[in-house]
């Protein structure tokens, strides 16, 4: 969650973005195969081809679902990917509140997921271009980070983050492969006005699920090893921390209101205060994000939802 500029990755989706079902497909082939993307089978075993291979291996790692063992160089599920992707979870990802997580998560990930958490916690613009982002993009890297990356990677980063986020309009012509658009374009943090133009509002979120909004703030307490945060530090991100107001997009009201309600379901943990002329958040009683997401997954909760 903490970005570091030594430990960032750009260009490791080749040029595809995250679509349905690969998150699952990629899971259940670890499951069947703990060694599957080191498999010369792979092609064959996952139903695509090579670079699509890749590329599931890439989302699977940036969305937090798995990660690399550095003794064997193989892919391992998360603890999160067996609460969100398992039997008892959401495993065919037909519940939206699994894409905010998953929009959550990438945005929270500078080691794996650079472009989508400089979008979503650095830039600001309500409107832009296709040109301000990659332009954006690039003097954050190369200001802001050691890294070497060349401007054509950059640019395709950006394009990229750009079309995963955005519905295809009706009237598109795009290629085949792309017709189907992926799962966080459902989310709307962003619309393509025309070719080049795009619009990222802040909005309410009213529709963002309490347990996901819960979970988020309960990894940054849990990241940030504090007991309290002022208001402006959830509504604004900061190179030591990222913010719910950015990564999802809300209005300051919008924020404050999710607050107040979390602090109604969890009144013994969580309370608003003023103290001072400063409006923060107070951490009383641990929060653990891992048993808001099993509350939120359990089969009783699922069919309320």
């Amino acid at each position: 969650m903490k970005l570091t500029g030594s430990n960032t990755a750009f260009g490791r989706h080749e040029s595809f973005p995250l679509r349905f079902g690969w998150i699952t497909k990629g899971l259940r082939a670890l499951a069947d195969n703990p060694k599957i993307f080191t498999s010369e089978n792979a092609t064959v075993e996952l139903g695509v081809g090579k670079n699509m291979v890749n590329s599931i291996r890439y989302w699977l790692q940036a969305t937090q679902m798995a990660r690399r063992d550095p003794k064997t160089n193989m892919l391992k599920r998360t603890t999160l990917a067996e609460i969100v992707f398992g039997d008892d979870g959401d495993p065919y990802l037909e519940d939206e509140g699994t894409i905010w997580l998953l929009h959550w998560l990438l945005a929270t990930n500078p080691k794996e997921a650079t472009a989508v958490y400089w979008f979503f916690n650095h830039f600001h613009k309500p409107a832009f271009t296709t040109g301000e982002v990659v332009t954006g993009l690039t003097d954050f890297a190369k200001r802001g980070l050691s890294s070497r990356t060349s401007v054509t990677t950059l640019k395709g980063d950006a394009q990229l983050l750009l079309r995963m986020y955005a519905r295809t309009a009706a009237n598109a012509r795009i290629a085949l492969e792309d017709v189907l658009d992926s799962p966080l374009a459902m989310l709307d943090l962003q619309e393509r006005l025309d070719t080049k133009s795009w619009r990222a509002a802040p909005m309410d979120r009213a529709e963002l699920p309490s347990h996901v909004f819960a979970f988020a703030i309960a990894e940054l307490f849990e990241h940030a090893e504090l007991n309290q945060f002022a208001i402006t530090d959830l509504m604004y991100s900061g190179y030591e921390h990222c913010a719910p107001g950015a990564v999802f997009r809300m209005t300051e009201d919008g924020l404050v209101s999710k607050l107040e309600a979390l602090c109604e379901e969890y009144p013994n943990a969580l309370r608003l205060d003023r103290t001072a002329g400063i409006f923060q958040l107070l951490k009383m009683a641990p929060l653990n994000p891992l048993e808001i997401l099993k509350a939120h997954y359990a089969p009783n909760a699922r069919l309320a939802a």
